[in-house]
């Protein structure tokens, strides 16, 4: 057999044992023995320690030797303890199985530095003395070095351990931030995503079609027959509907907080209150409107009271404003007036959209919208609506 053959079948060899070797240690890793399975080997190889390896050895001796194999059942709870009663087995009997096995506990379960170190002190102190006094120095020389090796063997193996439990518990740590900032980096952009699709929607795509409502409730005055006229009523009809729909996907989509999106509940009389007093005017109320109104006449007065306090903001700061709403000879009256601008007016730019966009859902609803500068040099806003909403009054 050449050489190169014999070099070739080496290195062969020396691969599938390689291959071998890591998949054992997978194993291992994958398929860990149970805890009480682990202690119950080490028991047993500290009682054979204490009856096999001394022989001669007193009653008490392997008493105490066996006093320090069954100390090993405190280890996991008690690691100091279970080391401190191995030693009058390891100075007097036979237990050095059990106090290297504990000395390994203190390296892999405790955290202070002191204790590892007095501990690995008094095991080569009390190996020194269980290999007997030393007669030359070949005989010191053998002793330190097996009294270091079962001082620190254990211990720095103990120490490993701890270490590889902190890394990979650290590693666990790493990986669940990233994926918790993966996670956050998806949802801002998602959230991103769906406020520029809402303000498209809402500054473009609700301006456009109120605008067709708007042509089309023109064209429903000037139409030259009732076919024309019925077809523009149609398509207001249904620019209405498509408004109130972007509506409610619009807040769909400004919504936060997840994939698990829950269309907002719409406003009704119960909320006035608290729009009003969120809005940081100086406003006087005098709203009496009962509750069982319809939900349509509800959300339209709703709306024109925010759209009132919008513009008041906007065109006239610190006025004050008066908000009145009853049922009068049949029709709801809802009225929004304020007072000349007392502070820096802004200069914000205004379509005017939102006062058509309520006259239209005022114009379904077979009401109308009145709108328009006071002698004091304020602005009023009047609606009224009809109250054909109201639910029958329950049989006496």
């Amino acid at each position: 057999m050449s050489a190169r053959r014999i070099r070739r079948l080496a290195k062969a060899t020396d691969g599938r044992l390689d291959t071998a070797v890591d998949a054992g240690l997978r194993w291992v890793r994958t398929h860990r023995a149970p805890w009480w399975l682990v202690d119950a080997f080490f028991v047993a190889a500290a009682v054979a320690d204490a009856v096999l390896d001394i022989s001669g050895a007193t009653q008490f001796e392997t008493a105490m030797s066996l006093v320090a194999a069954a100390a090993l059942l405190l280890r996991r709870r008690l690691p100091v303890t279970a080391f401190a009663l191995t030693l009058p087995g390891l100075f007097i009997g036979s237990a050095v199985v059990a106090s290297a096995v504990a000395l390994f506990t203190i390296g892999a379960r405790t955290q202070r530095r002191w204790v590892m170190l007095l501990a690995a002190v008094v095991e080569f102190v009390g190996f020194s003395g269980f290999v007997g006094p030393p007669q030359t120095l070949d005989d010191i020389v053998v002793s330190i070095i097996y009294a270091l090796i079962f001082a620190l063997g254990p211990i720095s193996i103990g120490l490993l351990v701890q270490t590889r439990a902190s890394l990979t518990e650290r590693l666990v740590e790493r990986d669940a931030a990233r994926a918790d900032e993966r996670r956050q980096a998806a949802a801002v952009a998602l959230s991103r995503e769906r406020a520029l699709l809402a303000r498209e929607m809402h500054d473009v795509v609700s301006h456009q079609v109120t605008l067709i409502a708007v042509q089309a409730g023109g064209m429903q005055m000037a139409g030259r027959d009732e076919a024309e006229r019925g077809f523009a009523r149609t398509i207001r009809q249904l620019c209405v509907v498509t408004l109130q729909e972007l509506r409610e996907m619009v807040q769909v989509l400004r919504a936060s907080g997840g994939t698990d999106r829950e269309i907002a509940p719409q406003p009704v009389l119960a909320d006035l209150q608290r729009l009003i007093d969120d809005s940081g005017l100086d406003t006087r109320t005098d709203v009496v409107l009962p509750e069982t109104l319809g939900q349509p006449v509800q959300r339209a007065v709703y709306r024109f009271v925010q759209e009132a306090l919008t513009n008041v903001r906007k065109h006239a700061p610190d006025a004050a404003v008066h908000i009145t709403g009853l049922v009068e000879d049949g029709d709801v009256d809802v009225r929004v007036s304020n007072g000349p601008a007392r502070g820096a007016r802004l200069e914000l730019p205004g379509s005017g959209l939102g006062l058509i966009g309520l006259g239209e859902r005022a114009s379904l609803l077979g009401g109308s919208l009145e709108s328009g500068p006071t002698d004091d040099g304020g602005f009023a806003l009047h609606l009224r609506l009809p109250v054909e909403h109201l639910p029958p009054a329950p049989a006496a």
